[in-house]
């Protein structure tokens, strides 16, 4: 019998499919259900901190209809600007924090309370926005880990790389003057040197890393003259920009790798294994299929690792890294060889 277990956080999973977060992962029902149909572990839906404010402000503003309380600076962090009355200021503040994350609190509770896998919570964060504060209470409540989800688009014309890569390191230190729980960062692939950016980022003592965020992209409606949103699911051929990464850094930064992304089904997540991914993370997947899919995924898994003669995951994960493989130079070609593909 082939044996799915594997370590991920320092933690034990029964297996190395752990539902991303999203809205698959948002209440206890559908968790529960990701559990009974053999999920390795859950990452919750992200508490956003744009929602935090957003419900600070909102709060502020109904409450004192004739001031303006926030004013958005440049760097991302916001100050008051004007408020009259300071104790009132700083009650309806924290009143709105509180009330955030209490619903969020709860869902991780319950969730400890009904299901016996790793519980992931997830932090969308753009700043150092109290997310040291926000942390703990997160790991009060119950969470296994923590999932720090940082996406900072490189856009703005007066930040230089090394602005945008502070930003992260800044969210770390600050997470981790307060947690003892394990600490995985999901990012993006927009860094001018994602190598030695995601070789750093492990050296902060941080035990994960995921692979890679898929962002929101914008479309254009030609018909309605109008922005809108590209697709908002994976599709099962988004996995190669993944794998690449996975198999360059396995083996070489100094913790562990989700990989995510265009992960739908056994053949990919065997291939990310084989990269040296620890384990895979899937949303979109259960979106199209919804959660009946997972035991077919495990059985079509430990099917090929039957017919393969491996009896564990440790038996085969990483053998492809770039590391082990005989021509580590098929991980790095970017260009496309017309002489072999026979087109112009």
């Amino acid at each position: 019998m082939a044996d799915l277990s594997c370590k991920y956080l320092g933690l034990e999973l029964k297996n190395p499919i752990v539902v991303g977060g999203s809205g698959m992962t948002s209440t206890v029902e559908h968790l529960r259900k990701l559990y009974d149909k053999g999920a390795g572990a859950v990452v919750l839906k992200s508490i956003f901190e744009e929602q935090i404010r957003f419900e600070m402000d909102s709060l502020i503003k109904s409450n004192t209809p004739n001031v303006k309380p926030w004013k958005e600076v440049f760097d991302g962090i916001i100050e008051r600007t004007e408020f009259y009355y300071d104790e009132a200021y700083k009650y309806l503040t924290y009143y709105a924090k509180e009330h955030t994350l209490s619903q969020y609190i709860k869902l991780i509770s319950d969730a400890k309370k009904t299901i016996n896998i790793p519980v992931i919570a997830s932090i969308n964060c753009t700043s150092q926005y109290y997310w040291q504060y926000f942390a703990k209470k997160i790991q009060d409540a119950g969470a296994d880990a923590i999932e720090l989800n940082i996406y900072v688009l490189p856009s703005c014309f007066d930040k230089s790389g090394a602005d945008n890569e502070k930003v992260y390191f800044d969210i770390i230190n600050e997470v981790k003057k307060t947690v003892t729980i394990p600490i995985t960062l999901k990012i993006g692939y927009y860094f001018s040197s994602l190598a030695q950016t995601a070789m750093k980022l492990s050296e902060t003592g941080i035990n994960g890393l995921t692979l890679f965020n898929r962002p929101y992209n914008p479309d254009i409606d030609i018909d309605k003259l109008e922005i809108s949103s590209a697709n908002k699911l994976s599709s099962p051929t988004e996995y190669y920009r993944t794998l690449r990464w996975v198999a360059l850094l396995a083996g070489r930064v100094k913790c562990d790798i989700a990989a995510t992304t265009g992960i739908h089904c056994a053949e990919s997540i065997i291939k990310q294994l084989l990269a040296g991914a620890n384990v895979v993370q899937m949303s979109s997947v259960f979106y199209k299929h919804k959660f009946d899919i997972i035991p077919a995924i495990l059985e079509d898994i430990k099917k090929w690792m039957k017919e393969h003669n491996f009896s564990s995951i440790s038996d085969f994960q990483g053998t492809l890294s770039q590391i082990n493989v005989h021509n580590p130079c098929s991980y790095e070609r970017v260009q496309f060889i017309r002489l072999y593909s026979g087109s112009d």
